[in-house]
C-alpha cells in the first residue's frame, strides 16, 4: 500500500519547467555557498565499488546493495549506498591538508528504501569530507560546522526567492541543538521519529547529536553503521517542512571514527571481522587522516526550498501505481 499523501490545499508554487530552472539555480548556488563555508573543492566519485574493499556503507546494517558482475574481470561490483568511507580514502590520495576538504555528487540506488513522500530508491546528495585535527574532534566544532551548513541553506533560499518571488517558504536560521538522550528524556513516551517530529515542530531547525549508541531505554535513536561516524560526535540536521507539516532530515553528518572509536563500535555492533578489510586496516594503522563529513540530500533540499509535497516532483525515479494514481488525482506531476 502506498504511503504517499498529498495535502488537501497543496498546489505547487512553480510550474513544471520553473521547477527545473529553480533546481538548477538551487544546486549551483548551494554548492558555491557550501564550498565557501567549509573550504571544499569538487572531485569525481564512483557509482560503484569493489565489495571486498570495505568502502561501501551499509547504512543501518540491513540494506542490500545492488550487485552486478563485470564481464572483463569476472568479479562483482556493488552500487554505493553512500561515500563516507571512500571520501576519507580520497582525502589521503589527493593529499588534502588540514582544514581543507572535498565535495562530490553522490548518486546511489537503495533498493530496500521504503517509498513515500520523502523517500525514493534513487538517492542524490552532496557528499563532503574535510581533514580536521585531533583537537577539533569535539562537539563544539561539530556545532560550528552545522551552523555554517544551515546558514548556506538559508542563504540559498534567499537567492531562490529573489528569482521566484511566489515561493512562500520560510526557514529559521537558529539551530536548536539536542542530544538523542536528551530527546528521549524529554519525550519518554514517544517513538524516536515522534520525538523528532515534536521537537522540530517546536523549534523549526534542529540538530540531533549522538546517533548509533544505545540510549537508556536500551534502543538507539536510529541505526548507524559502526565504521564511519563516531556515534558520540555525529548528528542529523532537520528542518520543519511546512508543506507536509513534518520534520525533514536534510543531512546526516559527523566527525568520523578514529582508531579507538572504530574498535569500540565494531565490538558493540558485533562486527569485529570488518577490521580485516583494507579500509579498516588502513584506519586502524593510522594511515588515514582524521576527518569529518556528511551527506546533504539534493532532492530533499529541493523539496524543502521549493515547498514541494513529493520527492518525485524534483527527481526522476520509479513509483508504484497507487502512488502515481494519488499524485494524478491531485494534479501533482511526478517526473
Amino acid at each position: 500500500m502506498s504511503k504517499t499523501w498529498i495535502p488537501n490545499n497543496y498546489t505547487s508554487a512553480l510550474s513544471l519547467y520553473e521547477t527545473q530552472t529553480a533546481i538548477g539555480l538551487l544546486k549551483r548556488t548551494f554548492e558555491e555557498k557550501l564550498c565557501l563555508a567549509l573550504n571544499l573543492k569538487r572531485v569525481s566519485a564512483p557509482l560503484f565499488v569493489d565489495p571486498n574493499t570495505g568502502l561501501n556503507d551499509d547504512l543501518s546494517g540491513v540494506e542490500r546493495p545492488v550487485r552486478f558482475d563485470l564481464k572483463e574481470t569476472g568479479s562483482d561490483a556493488v552500487v554505493v549506498h553512500s561515500l563516507a568511507k571512500w571520501k576519507r580514502m580520497a582525502l589521503k590520495e589527493y593529499g588534502f591538508p588540514m582544514g581543507e576538504g572535498l565535495y562530490t555528487d553522490m548518486n546511489a540506488i537503495r533498493r530496500d528504501e521504503e517509498m513515500d513522500n520523502l523517500h525514493s530508491v534513487y538517492v542524490d546528495q552532496w557528499d563532503w569530507e574535510k581533514v580536521i585535527s585531533r583537537e577539533t574532534r569535539n562537539i563544539t566544532h561539530l556545532k560550528t560546522v552545522v551552523k555554517a551548513i544551515v546558514l548556506a541553506i538559508c542563504d540559498t533560499l534567499d537567492v531562490l526567492k529573489c528569482r521566484f518571488p511566489k515561493l512562500g517558504v520560510e526557514l529559521c536560521k537558529d539551530v536548536a541543538f539536542i542530544t538523542s538522550q536528551e530527546l528521549e528524556d524529554m519525550y519518554p513516551n514517544l517513538t524516536a521519529k515522534e520525538r523528532e517530529q515534536q521537537f522540530t515542530f517546536e523549534n523549526k531547525t534542529v540538530c540531533i547529536i549522538g546517533i548509533g549508541n544505545k540510549l537508556r531505554s536500551g534502543q538507539p535513536h536510529d541505526g548507524r553503521a559502526p565504521d564511519y561516524d563516531d556515534w558520540t560526535l555525529n548528528c542529523d540536521i532537520l528542518f520543519w517542512h511546512e508543506t507536509l507539516s513534518c520534520a525533514m532530515e536534510i543531512s546526516s553528518m559527523g566527525i568520523r571514527v578514529d582508531e579507538k572509536a572504530l574498535r569500540s563500535q565494531l565490538r558493540e555492533a558485533g562486527q569485529e571481522v570488518r577490521a580485516n578489510l583494507p579500509f579498516h586496516k588502513a584506519l586502524l594503522s593510522g594511515e588515514l587522516p582524521l576527518t569529518m563529513g556528511g551527506g546533504i540530500g539534493q532532492s530533499r533540499l529541493s523539496m524543502l526550498l521549493l515547498g514541494k509535497a513529493h520527492i518525485g516532483e524534483v527527481q526522476v525515479s520509479l513509483w508504484d501505481e497507487e502512488t502515481r494514481k494519488i499524485a494524478a488525482e491531485r494534479a501533482v506531476i511526478l517526473l
